[in-house]
């Protein structure tokens, strides 16, 4: 092509014996997922690791007729080129083809037909080291009208594999079932994520709510619980109180919230003389997966606590600390977001972050680095805190977001859930035990993703404050 904006066919008379075009594009993991997605070949071989490392060839293949689609395109884009009709194929697999092969595809002319514009080319991809692992012929219809035309721009695609999710439920698993109190399990979404988290090995369910309705949810979801202790309770706020006076007595040591409204549950868990508060801050965190982000986001508080004043925000942050502490981050750096990234004294915000951020100075604040006032791009985009001309360990690379109010956190969460294709854990921390708090919107991969984070804090022995009895 004479220009690479450009595509431009070889009608039939141009064509001549010996003409051949070419293309190379190296094999990456996205190449592999992408043709499974448009084919649905989910074949192991092409998509598993460890079932790859057994089969013949000891690793990730790609699909065969992935080589055979740069052979379509060479002959689409080049030779004959917008105007062609594909009429045969033939090909030869030869050679595998595996992750980070460069594969060029050529094709040549070897005979014309004038009899309905019929051109047949030899088709050869050869892998970096002139190895041919693909072979064959094609027979097509070569256009009459010569085409210059601009190509068409591709749509941006984000996949999101879901790697730190798998990741997550992998470093929960392996372990005893820890007991935990479910609040009103009364509707089949939440007696779907008891079950899930049960088969994934995560938890050992104890369901307080009215009996009938449990049982009725149980058979609408079509799940067998009759394993499964029930403790019962009339309604949705004995429910809440019933399940935190199980967490107090010891019988269970994680909480989770069913089918029953926040407040409702977490009315229970603040209570002054039976609930499960300690010298900290109960508050609330979201662990996200976001695509094409390269780590796990911690953005907190976007559930509990509305209009965090300085001391709340400080508990907050230290509450994200030991989350972050306990799923490998050794240090976390915390961005402390505003809408600037400059103190102004109109901007409460941004007071709030310098305080913060000085009291991580005097050592009130531990175990993670802090920095702010930083705008949510200077906080998660390394190119964007240079072009602010921001210097800083934490600009561009935080890992955990402490957003000004409930407004911020629960709108920035839920735009990269249902905009972004992240996946989201959502836990409470800061109470005697972990609280496994979703939402009735939530996938059932999302409800397993936060009885996870839960199983990874109980086992980890996490509190809000370190020595207050659990």
């Amino acid at each position: 092509m004479a220009d690479e904006a450009m595509l431009e066919n070889r009608t039939f008379d141009e064509i001549a014996i010996g003409d051949s075009a070419s293309l190379s594009r190296t094999l990456g993991q996205r190449d592999i997922q992408l043709f499974a997605l448009a084919s649905g070949d989910v074949n192991p071989a092409h998509l598993d690791p460890d079932f790859a490392a057994s089969d013949m060839f000891h690793r990730v293949i790609a699909h065969g007729l992935w080589g055979g689609g740069l052979i379509s395109a060479v002959l689409g884009t080049q030779l004959p080129g917008p105007g062609t009709i594909y009429l045969d194929q033939s090909l030869r697999f030869l050679r595998p083809v595996g992750l980070g092969d460069t594969i060029t595809a050529r094709v040549t002319v070897k005979e014309k037909k004038p009899d309905h514009r019929i051109v047949i080319l030899d088709c050869r991809c050869t892998n970096q080291k002139g190895e041919e692992v693909i072979a064959g012929d094609a027979v097509v219809k070569a256009p009459v009208e010569k085409v210059r035309r601009p190509a068409v721009a591709l749509p941006d695609i984000l996949l999101s594999d879901h790697d730190g999710y798998h990741r997550l439920l992998k470093a929960a698993q392996g372990g005893d079932p820890i007991p935990t109190a479910i609040a009103h399990p009364s509707s089949a979404a939440a007696i779907m994520a008891v079950v899930e988290a049960v088969e994934a090995g995560l938890i050992a369910p104890i369901l307080v709510g009215p009996e009938p309705r449990i049982r009725s949810a149980a058979q609408e979801a079509g799940a067998d619980i009759s394993a499964l202790r029930i403790v019962p309770a009339p309604h949705s706020h004995a429910a809440a109180a019933q399940a935190v006076a199980l967490i107090r007595s010891g019988e269970a040591r994680l909480l989770m919230k069913g089918s029953l409204h926040t407040d409702e549950l977490m009315g229970a868990v603040v209570a002054r003389e039976t609930g499960l508060r300690t010298e900290r801050r109960v508050s609330h965190a979201y662990l996200m997966d976001v695509p094409g982000h390269p780590a796990p986001l911690i953005i907190t508080d976007a559930a509990i606590n509305i209009a965090p004043g300085l001391k709340e925000k400080a508990d907050i942050i230290r509450n994200a600390i030991d989350l972050a502490h306990v799923i490998g981050i050794e240090c976390p750096r915390v961005a402390i977001l505003s809408a600037v990234e400059t103190i102004n004294p109109s901007i409460a915000s941004t007071l709030d972050a310098a305080a913060l951020c000085k009291m991580a100075d005097r050592g009130q604040i531990a175990g993670g680095l802090l920095d702010g006032p930083l705008a949510f791009d200077n906080a998660i985009s390394e190119a964007a805190a240079r072009e602010k001309g921001i210097v800083s360990p934490v600009a561009g690379k935080a890992e955990i977001l402490v957003v000004p109010n409930l407004e911020a956190g629960n709108m920035l969460a839920k735009q990269l859930t249902f905009l972004g294709g992240a996946d989201a854990a959502g836990i409470v921390l800061g109470a005697r035990v972990p609280i496994i708090l979703t939402s009735r919107a939530d996938s059932l991969r999302t409800r397993l993703a936060s009885c996870a984070v839960a199983t990874l804090l109980a086992r980890a022995g996490t509190r809000a404050a370190p020595g207050l009895p659990a």
